[in-house]
C-alpha cells in the first residue's frame, strides 16, 4: 500500500484509507466486542471502553495477550502501513453514542508516536489543533482508568485554531497519525448529535454523506465504535519490576 497517496491536509502526517476492511470484516469485529463479557467494558464520564492488550502505565505495559479477531486486524494494520517497527500490542475500543464525543486531547509517552484508528458503524469529523502548551497540572490531565496513561488537554480557549483542520471519518475507514501530528496536534470529537464538515480536508467524501445538495451538516444518528490501536514499546512482565 502505497500509505503517501492517503495523506489528507495540510497538517503534516495525516493519512485517511477508505475502506481497509469490507463489511464483512467490520460485522465480525462488531460482533466479537458486543460479544465480550459485560465486565470487559469501563464507562467514563462520557463514553465507555473496552482495555486489550493490557495496563498501559507512563513506564511501559503488563502485557496480555490480545485476542486472535484482533491480533488479525491489527497486523493488517501493522504490514499495511509499515509504520510500527514491531507489532501493535494494545487496542483500546471505544463506543460514542451520537451526544458523545472526547476532549481534544493529546496521546500519552507510554506510546510510540504512531496511532491508527479504526472507525465501525457511524461517520464522524475528528478536529486537530495545534496546541499552543500542554499544561502538566491535575485540572489538565485526564487519565483513562483503564489504561493508565496520562492524555494531555487543553481546554478550547487554549487552543490556537488558525491552523486547525478536520478529517471525515467513514465507517471501516483507517485513520494514521503521526511524527508532527502526533506531538504537535491535538485531537478530539465534539459531542454534539450534529457536525459542519464543511471544512473537512477529504472534501469528497464528505460530499457523499451529504443527505442533501448543499447540506454539509452530518447527523450522527448511530452509534460509532472506534479501535484505537498502539504500540507500547517497553513490555514488562510484573508492574513491580519497573
Amino acid at each position: 500500500m502505497e500509505l503517501e497517496s492517503f495523506r489528507v491536509g495540510l497538517t503534516p502526517t495525516i493519512y485517511h484509507i477508505p475502506g481497509f476492511i469490507t463489511d464483512e470484516e467490520q460485522t465480525q469485529l462488531l460482533n466479537h466486542i458486543y460479544g465480550a463479557s459485560g465486565s470487559k467494558w469501563k464507562t467514563l464520564k462520557n463514553r465507555r471502553l473496552q482495555n486489550w492488550g493490557g495496563m498501559v502505565h507512563e513506564k511501559g505495559l503488563v502485557p496480555q495477550e490480545l485476542p486472535s479477531w484482533l491480533t488479525k486486524i491489527t497486523e493488517k494494520i501493522h504490514e499495511s502501513s509499515g509504520l510500527f517497527p514491531s507489532a501493535i500490542n494494545h487496542v483500546l475500543i471505544n463506543e460514542y453514542h451520537p451526544d458523545q464525543g472526547i476532549m481534544p486531547h493529546q496521546d500519552g509517552p507510554a506510546y510510540f508516536p504512531v496511532v491508527a484508528i479504526l472507525s465501525l458503524g457511524s461517520p464522524v469529523v475528528m478536529d486537530f489543533s495545534p496546541h499552543l502548551r500542554l499544561r502538566s497540572s491535575d485540572d489538565d490531565v485526564s487519565r483513562d482508568q483503564n489504561t493508565g496513561a496520562a492524555e494531555s488537554c487543553v481546554p478550547e480557549t487554549e487552543r490556537d485554531n488558525q491552523h486547525s483542520s478536520s478529517v471525515l471519518l467513514m465507517p471501516r475507514s483507517l485513520l494514521i497519525f503521526k511524527d508532527e501530528a502526533y506531538s504537535d496536534f491535538l485531537h478530539g470529537i465534539s459531542d454534539r448529535p450534529t457536525q459542519s464538515y464543511n471544512q473537512v480536508v477529504n472534501e469528497a467524501e464528505a460530499l457523499a454523506v451529504s443527505r442533501k445538495d448543499g447540506d454539509k451538516i452530518l447527523h450522527r444518528d448511530q452509534t460509532r465504535v472506534s479501535l484505537t490501536c498502539r504500540l507500547v514499546p517497553k513490555v514488562h512482565k510484573n508492574l513491580f519490576r519497573f
